[in-house]
This record gives C-alpha cells, sequence and structure tokens, in this order.
C-alpha cells in the first residue's frame, strides 16, 4: 500500500514536470519559424512634423499575423520622413503615419513666399478651439458667430482653410507643448492659419465683432488635405461657384467619405461641427 502510494506521489510530480517544463521545451524546439516577420516600430514618442532618425526606431520579430495592413518593415523608407501627427513608442510605422515634408509652425513660416500669410485669431473659449484636438496640417472651416445677433454662418472665403498651429497664451506652438508638473497641459488660446490677404482681413475684421468657432473639415495626407485648399482658392477665382466639395476630393483615403459629408452638413448648416469630429475618430 505505501509503495502504491509512493508510486503515485511520483507520477503527479512527473505530470507536472511534463505540463509546466517539458511540454513548453518541446513547442519552443518544434515550431516553426518561418510564420514571424521582422518589424519597424517606434523606440520612443515622437511628436508631429519632427523628422524621424535611426534613434527613433527599433526592429522586433513578431507573428506576421499580427502585423497591421500597410505597416513599413524597411526602415529604410522611415528614416528621413516626418511624422504626420503625433507617434508613439510602440507604434507600428504605415504610410499614412509619415509625411514627405515638415508640419510644424516653423517651417510653415519659412515656407512663405508672398503669395500667402500667416493670421492668428482668438479662441474664445475652450469648445471654439475643437476642444483643444487641433493639429498643425488640419483643413478646417470657420463659423463666424456675430456677437449682437447670435447669426451664425460659415462665409464662403473661410470655408477651407489650413492650420499652421495653435498656440498658449504663454506663446508656445502645439507642437511644442510639453506636460505641466502635474500632468495637465496649457490649453492654447489662439489659432494660427494660413490665409491669402482677403481671408486675412476678414479675419481681422472679425476679431473684433464676432466669436469664431473652428470646425474640423479634414485631417489627412497632406495631398488630400491640398485638394480642399485647392477648392478653397478656385472660390475667390469663381465666388459664384461656392467652394463645394464631394466625396471624390479625398476618395484616397479610405474611410474618409462620412467626414466630407459631415463637412458639408456643417456647411448647409445641417450639423455641428462636433458629428465632423466624429467622423474623423470613426473613418
Amino acid at each position: 500500500m505505501k509503495n502504491r502510494t509512493v508510486i503515485g506521489v511520483i507520477c503527479m510530480v512527473l505530470a507536472v514536470a511534463v505540463t509546466f517544463a517539458v511540454a513548453p521545451l518541446v513547442n519552443r524546439l518544434t515550431s516553426d519559424t518561418s510564420d514571424t516577420s521582422e518589424v519597424v516600430r517606434l523606440a520612443s514618442d515622437v511628436k508631429q512634423g519632427i523628422q524621424i532618425t535611426a534613434d527613433h526606431l527599433g526592429t522586433v520579430k513578431v507573428k506576421t499575423d499580427t502585423i497591421p495592413a500597410g505597416a513599413v518593415t524597411n526602415p529604410k523608407e522611415i528614416i528621413g520622413k516626418y511624422a504626420a501627427s503625433a507617434l508613439y513608442a510602440g507604434d507600428y510605422l504605415t504610410a499614412a503615419k509619415l509625411s514627405g515634408e515638415a508640419n510644424t509652425a516653423s517651417d510653415a513660416f519659412a515656407s512663405l513666399n508672398g503669395k500667402k500669410v500667416a493670421v492668428s485669431v482668438t479662441i474664445d473659449t475652450f469648445a471654439a478651439g475643437l476642444s483643444d484636438k487641433l493639429e498643425n496640417g488640419d483643413v478646417v472651416s470657420l463659423i463666424v458667430v456675430d456677437k449682437n445677433s447670435g447669426k451664425a454662418t460659415i462665409p464662403g472665403e473661410l470655408k477651407y482653410m489650413k492650420v499652421i498651429t495653435t498656440t498658449t497664451a504663454g506663446g508656445i506652438d502645439q507642437d511644442s507643448i510639453v506636460k505641466n508638473e502635474d500632468g495637465s497641459y496649457e490649453i492654447p488660446s489662439t489659432v494660427t492659419l494660413l490665409a491669402n490677404t482677403e481671408q486675412a482681413k476678414l479675419l481681422a475684421k472679425y476679431e473684433d465683432n464676432t466669436t469664431l468657432t473652428v470646425a474640423l473639415v479634414y485631417r489627412g495626407t497632406p495631398e488630400n488635405a491640398k485638394k480642399f485648399l485647392d477648392k478653397q482658392d478656385e472660390y475667390f477665382q469663381n465666388p459664384e461657384a461656392d467652394a463645394e466639395t464631394d466625396e471624390s476630393v479625398v476618395s484616397a483615403d479610405a474611410g474618409q467619405s462620412d467626414v466630407i459629408r459631415g463637412a458639408n452638413d456643417i456647411i448647409n448648416g445641417k450639423a455641428d461641427y462636433y458629428n465632423v469630429e466624429e467622423a474623423v475618430n470613426n473613418g
């Protein structure tokens, strides 16, 4: 009886050893390594508009079926490009997250050549500045609210404008803002826009007797953002045409049709600007 008990205990110990030690070892030795791939990921956070260097990158082997579609696997296709938006350590990099040109305020100012100017307008409330969600390169509409009558309109001259940056009351641009000691951020008080001279004069006029609310129209690739801005330029050549945009303008970006419908709803007075923000997030 005693011998059977000893044998039983030994068998149980062996079973546990096989389950937790031998079996995993065998699995590792016999697993097929051909289903893994080496992929590039960020090793550190990168702010929007910052040029990506080799120091920002790291490579890791992961299961091939876990790699997101479109993830770049060759570091040479990334180094020298700029972050199209804020990126974080551990992020996989895709073409949509990269840009061939810088997008910082300094770069935008340096690119001014006399054809357009930079002009800042006041953000009177947290909501008027899109709840601190504006990013450099966004395409926005300006909703003008008359302080006396309360009437809200989106002038044809201000339907599609490019955000250069937002700036805090302390003069810190969006791409240079850092966390406070308590983890909070200073809220922007102005938004700087790329404008032609007519737009700049109009904005200066509205600054005194109206309030301005920013409505997000498009956030995405520089190529598609330019299509909106080109539509706005066409308005000044032919104001009667009105700078309407249809879904084909950003057809290169999958999932952006909801954004365009939301933008046109705003322009036509059928929706508020928060619907556009929601469409962008869902897109």
